[in-house]
């Protein structure tokens, strides 16, 4: 069945007459007639009464009338709300990261990509390191926004993506401080200090996880909770439950203030670099700019 069938069926019903009905869907007198006899075909039984002169529908037409206008109705909606769509996606700019950079360098990008923002929604997808690598890699999405360190590098084939470095930041050992601005779990102390982990399949997690394995100075830790949320862990901390690494771009403010205070030296530090990718062929207009907005020095 052929929706210009249904579209047929209409016209005919509204004059009555096969031969106006061929002029305004323009079409021969022969091709229309076999067209709604086509359609007769497809629903089994008579639709109009043979010879009828104006144009008469059977019951069987009179009921078909209502389901078809529905049809052809509600094909046209979804047609127009698909291109739509269509159209708000050739103009949105998508960008994969991971939560704790959508919340950080994402976050900062916004308050000044406004008047693009405004023409050209920017939609954030958390994901994995992997996940966001691989939507990019798909063609899925315009850039991915990843942590860069030799622990957790991916391998982009050059000849078809390229980067540019955002920012340097390092993950730092943070606990809550106690009245006198000093970390209430240090490392310092005797014995084992309560820690927040990030699971294994976290960049953040891989990251820590080498970099404590290679470190001769680690300090006795005693797991005790593991999470893929740095926001979480960052509350966790707060409410003095143990000592997690976090971004320094997260909370250099709360240490300033003495709410939270390293639980280490410097040598418990992760160095690492924040990187967007794209893919080295033409993008959008509104991606293009994006880039030249978010890289500009």
């Amino acid at each position: 069945m052929q929706i210009k069938w249904l579209e047929d069926f209409l016209m005919l019903a509204q004059e009555r007459s096969f031969t106006r009905a061929a002029e305004l869907r323009h079409v021969t007198h022969p091709a229309f007639g076999r067209r709604i006899r086509a359609l007769e075909a497809w629903s089994g039984t008579a639709l109009v009464v043979p010879g009828s002169s104006p144009v008469r529908l059977t019951p069987a037409g009179e009921a078909f009338l209502e389901t078809c206008a529905l049809t052809t109705r509600t094909l046209a909606q979804s047609h127009e709300e698909l291109q739509a769509i269509a159209g708000r996606q050739a103009q949105s700019i998508l960008l994969a990261t991971g939560r704790t950079l959508a919340r950080t360098i994402v976050a900062d990008w916004l308050l000044r990509l406004g008047p693009l923002l405004q023409t050209s929604p920017l939609t954030v997808y958390t994901r994995t390191l992997h996940e966001a690598v691989t939507m990019l890699e798909q063609d899925e999405i315009h850039f991915s926004l990843i942590y860069h360190h030799p622990a957790i590098a991916v391998r982009w084939d050059a000849r078809q993506f390229s980067y540019v470095q955002i920012a340097s930041d390092r993950l730092v050992p943070v606990s809550r401080a106690n009245p006198e601005g000093q970390a209430r779990h240090s490392f310092a102390a005797p014995g084992s200090v309560p820690y927040l982990a990030y699971p294994h399949r976290m960049a953040l997690g891989r990251l820590l996880e080498d970099h404590l394995s290679q470190n001769p100075n680690a300090p006795r830790l005693q797991r005790i909770l593991e999470c893929d949320s740095a926001d979480a862990q960052y509350e966790y901390v707060h409410k003095g439950l143990g000592v997690a690494w976090l971004p320094w771009s997260m909370v250099h403010a709360d240490c300033k203030a003495r709410r939270l205070a390293l639980a280490g030296g410097r040598n418990m530090e992760v160095r690492f670099d924040v990187r967007m990718y794209r893919a080295k062929r033409r993008l959008s207009p509104s991606a293009e700019e994006f880039w030249s907005r978010v890289t500009e020095r």
